[in-house]
C-alpha cells in the first residue's frame, strides 16, 4: 500500500512538510537567505518530526532545502533580537532551550532519518547530520563549520559523534579550524552515505528514500532502535553539555566581537561595486 497524493501538512514558508508515499520530507525553504534557521524554523522541525513519528503514513523523513543552499546555518538575527526584559541573559537562555529540544529531538526520532544535501551545508546543518542515518549529498555540497571563528563551540552532538566517524585529526580540523569539506571528503570522513550527480540528485535520493520506505515496516523501525539505542543516553548527556557551553559563549564579548566582525564583512561584501571611473 502506498499513499500517491502527497499530503501537505504545513505550506508555509519558510519551512514545507510533506508526505509522499510514506516518506515525510522537511524542506528548509528560504532560499533568497540560504535557508538559515530562524527560532520558529528549529521549531517547526521539532513540530514536524513529532508528527512523523506518531504518523503510521509515514516510515521514512528526509531533510533538504530549496535551490541552492541546503541551510546555512543559525540566522544570526536571531541573536540580535535581545529581549527588554532579561537581556542577552534572556537570549542566551531562550536560545540553549529551543537548540536542546532541536537535538534531542533528532536523537529521539524513532524512525530512519535521512538528509538530502542539496548544496553548502554550515554550522548546525551539518553536525546534525552526523544524527541522521543515511546522507546523501549532490556533488556540489559543501560541509562547513567555522565555530570557533565566531567565538562559539560545536553543538549537534559534534563534539563526539565527528571524532568517532572520521577520527579526531579530522573532526578537529573541522570543529576548530573550520575546515570546508567538499562532498567526496565528506564521505571518505564517514559523514556523507552516498554522492549524487547534480543533475540527478533529486531523482537519486528520492528513489533511495522511497526504497526503503518500502522495506518491511516493523522490521525497519525496530532494527533502527537497535542500532540507536545504545548511544541514546550518551547522545542526551552530550547535547546538555554543548548547549551549557553555547549559552555561556553567546554571553561572552569575545564572541558579541566576532559576530559583529562577521556581520560588517559580511555587509561590506554585499555592497554593490561602483563603477570606474
Amino acid at each position: 500500500l502506498t499513499l500517491s497524493v502527497c499530503v501537505c501538512l504545513s505550506s508555509v514558508q519558510p519551512l514545507i512538510v510533506s508526505v509522499e508515499n510514506f516518506v515525510q520530507t522537511i524542506r528548509f525553504n528560504r532560499p533568497e537567505k540560504k535557508n538559515a534557521l530562524t527560532w520558529e524554523m528549529y521549531q517547526g522541525v521539532i513540530d514536524a518530526l513529532k508528527s512523523g513519528a506518531e504518523d503510521d503514513n509515514v516510515r521514512v523523513t528526509v531533510l533538504t532545502g530549496t535551490g541552492n543552499y541546503y541551510c546555512s546555518g543559525n540566522d544570526l538575527n536571531n541573536f540580535s533580537e535581545i529581549p527588554a526584559d532579561g537581556g542577552v541573559e534572556a537570549m542566551a537562555e531562550r536560545a540553549q532551550d529551543i537548540l536542546l529540544r532541536f537535538v534531542a529531538a533528532f536523537i529521539d526520532y524513532p524512525k530512519p532519518l535521512l538528509a538530502a544535501v542539496n548544496g553548502p551545508a554550515v554550522g548546525i546543518a551539518v553536525t546534525t547530520l552526523g544524527l541522521c542515518d543515511m546522507v546523501m549529498a549532490e556533488e556540489r555540497a559543501t560541509f562547513h563549520t567555522p565555530f570557533v571563528s565566531l567565538g562559539q563551540s560545536p553543538e549537534g552532538c559534534s563534539s563526539y559523534i565527528f571524532p568517532r566517524l572520521m577520527g579526531p585529526a579530522q573532526a578537529n580540523d573541522m570543529l576548530l579550524m573550520g575546515f570546508k569539506m567538499d562532498a567526496r571528503q565528506a564521505a571518505q570522513s564517514k559523514l556523507v552515505t552516498r554522492v549524487y550527480s547534480t543533475m540527478l540528485f533529486q531523482r537519486d535520493y528520492m528513489r533511495t528514500c522511497h526504497w526503503m520506505a518500502q522495506l518491511p515496516p516493523e522490521a525497519l523501525r525496530s532494527s533502527h532502535g537497535l542500532i540507536r539505542q545504545y548511544d541514546r543516553n550518551m547522545l542526551h548527556q552530550v547535547n546538555k553539555a554543548e548547549c551549557q557551553l553555547l549559552r555561556s559563549r553567546w554571553t561572552s564579548a569575545e564572541c558579541h566581537q566576532a559576530v559583529a566582525k562577521f556581520i560588517k564583512r559580511k555587509s561590506r561584501e554585499s555592497r554593490p561595486s561602483l563603477p570606474p571611473g
